[in-house]
């Protein structure tokens, strides 16, 4: 009697290949177009939000070896550790820095601006900036020599500003916000300017020329990080104004504050100033260019934070940065991070992985609620795909069971093999092999149905 032998491991091995590789084709060519149509969105969401920042931004800061300059260092070292090149850009000062912030061709992102240097009047265009938040008290530092106050007002000090007339007075140059405010605090105290000379010399020229006597007096607007402010502080026979009406500045100019320079804050051991000093003081300001990268912004906002949130001369741990005196429209940034902090994912992952997260987040959401009621469709597809191939063969075993009686036998037997040789090599999934098998039955019920072709049943009753 013949058996069947046990199919060998090595055989049924290629079966099961075959198998799995059919059933992930048929996967993939199901959810091949979902997966696909997801692709396109989160592409085109990610192109459209733009979520990572440039990996290169300008910062305007100011002279060299002023206090712009140092912190815009500070800024650079801290961005240059998220992936963010600085580019460190000299100016004048903060009208120059303005002026480039408005100018599309500058390439300037972001700029340090001092408080009240913008004061012609240019509401429209403030609207094209955003404001990071104020940083530090920039003092008013008018230095003069003592010999020239002797020369010139028969006096060892100078007591007002009023008393500048005939003075030889570097102003900072054009560029710069000093001049600016220089001009109006003389203007405050009816000075005319004509009755002085206003000299325009670079900050290292001008601070020369004030050191050899070319010049009686040198003002700066500067932050006391300043190599120069604290040259000059400890320089003998320099002395450094006192303002004593600083409060009716402030109450006059609303972007000035009055501050005080603490008895022995420059040398505690020399007793430097040797009492407590009045100045008034803009504040100054991180200012971006409107469309800037609001993740760039966000980092700017941190690095600031990181830069001048500990105490200094003129303010205490924490005060700085803020959000007031700033007439330049706030950043959405900016606010956020002053009313939250760091945001909390953030906390927990690097920088650019929080950001991608965050600024994306909302999108994603809108992406899985428009997938997840297209995500149904997908197995009845799936099923669908699968049992095509045994519902297709149906069609042609009912032609051939309407021809019965209709045609030869013997055609329709070749007919019916060659529908069951073909559909021996169909591969299905195993959980879809009961369709499978019932076909093979239906064509062994049709092959029953079929009469005896005529010719061999004359020949079985010949031999019988």
């Amino acid at each position: 009697m013949y058996r069947l032998r046990p199919m060998t491991e090595p055989a049924k091995r290629p079966r099961r290949v075959r198998h799995a590789l059919l059933s992930v084709r048929d996967l993939l060519a199901t959810a091949g177009p979902f997966a696909l149509l997801a692709l396109l969105l989160l592409v085109g969401a990610y192109w459209l939000l733009n979520p990572t920042p440039p990996r290169h931004m300008v910062l305007a800061t100011g002279v060299e070896r002023g206090a712009y300059a140092e912190f815009g260092a500070r800024y650079a070292k801290l961005l240059a550790a998220e992936g963010i090149e600085v580019e460190l850009r000299a100016t004048q000062g903060a009208v120059e820095n303005l002026a480039l912030l408005r100018d599309p061709r500058s390439g300037v992102d972001a700029a340090f601006v001092q408080g009240g240097a913008d004061q012609a009047g240019r509401d429209d265009d403030a609207r094209d900036l955003a404001s990071l938040g104020s940083l530090f008290y920039e003092p008013v530092w008018l230095f003069y020599r003592e010999d020239a106050a002797r020369r010139l007002l028969k006096q060892p000090e100078l007591t007002s500003l009023a008393q500048l007339a005939r003075w030889r007075v570097e102003a900072g140059t054009d560029g710069s916000g000093t001049r600016q405010l220089l001009q109006l605090l003389l203007e405050a105290n009816e000075v005319k300017l004509d009755a002085l000379t206003l000299l325009a010399d670079a900050t290292t020229p001008a601070v020369m020329g004030f050191l050899d006597g070319r010049s009686d007096a040198i003002a700066f607007v500067s932050a006391p990080e300043s190599l120069m402010v604290q040259m000059l502080l400890r320089t003998p026979g320099v002395r450094l104004f006192d303002f004593a009406q600083a409060e009716a500045y402030a109450r006059r100019f609303a972007f000035l504050s009055a501050v005080t320079l603490p008895r022995g804050i420059v040398d505690l051991a020399r007793d430097q100033p040797p009492h407590d000093v009045h100045m008034i003081a803009p504040t100054a300001l991180l200012v971006a260019r409107e469309g800037t990268h609001p993740a760039l912004l966000q980092l700017l906002v941190q690095a600031a934070a990181q830069v001048h949130g500990g105490a200094g001369w003129f303010h205490r741990k924490g005060e700085f940065p803020n959000t007031r005196n700033t007439a330049i429209p706030l950043s959405p940034e900016a606010d956020r991070f002053y009313k939250s902090g760091l945001p909390w994912l953030q906390r927990y992952l690097p920088f650019w992985l929080a950001n991608l997260v965050e600024r994306m987040a909302v999108v994603l959401i809108s992406i899985v609620a428009v997938l997840i009621p297209l995500s149904r469709v997908l197995p009845p597809l799936y099923a669908f795909r699968i049992r095509s191939r045994v519902f297709r063969w149906y069609g042609q075993l009912r032609a051939l069971e309407e021809a019965i009686g209709k045609r030869p036998s013997h055609e329709l037997r070749a007919d019916l093999d060659s529908i069951e040789a073909r559909v021996e090599r169909v591969h299905i999934p195993l959980s879809y092999a009961d369709e499978l098998y019932a076909l093979r039955s239906h064509i062994d019920m049709v092959r029953g149905r079929l009469p005896a072709d005529s010719a061999a049943a004359e020949r079985n009753e010949g031999r019988g």
